[in-house]
């Protein structure tokens, strides 16, 4: 088994854990590649709620960058929803992301 596959294995229960929606597999591999190399460094792999600068980077590189959306007061309340439901002390980004684009119906 790949790295890559190993990291799709744990995402995807993660998400089982935390989620009550099936997950979309091809969905979930497309925000995993499109993090490219940063799943597998310990640091860059996670998301920290608690550190606003952290949230501030999450909208501004995959939001508004990459998805192409406005600023606006959604962004954020979606990206604090994210945070709530995503009940675990290390959140992981490529899970975190599928979540995000889930719930503001992001094409990926």
């Amino acid at each position: 088994m790949s790295k890559f596959d190993e990291m799709m294995t744990k995402y995807q229960a993660e998400l089982k854990s935390v989620s009550k929606s099936a997950v979309d597999a091809d969905m979930l591999t497309k925000v995993a590649k499109g993090l490219g190399p940063s799943i597998y460094l310990k640091d860059a792999s996670l998301v920290s709620c608690s550190d606003q600068s952290e949230l501030d980077r999450v909208k501004n590189n995959f939001l508004i960058k990459k998805h192409g959306l406005a600023d606006s007061p959604k962004l954020d309340e979606a990206i604090k929803a994210v945070c709530a439901e995503y009940n675990s002390r290390n959140k992981m980004r490529a899970v975190f992301y599928y979540m995000l684009a889930q719930k503001l119906g992001l094409k990926v």
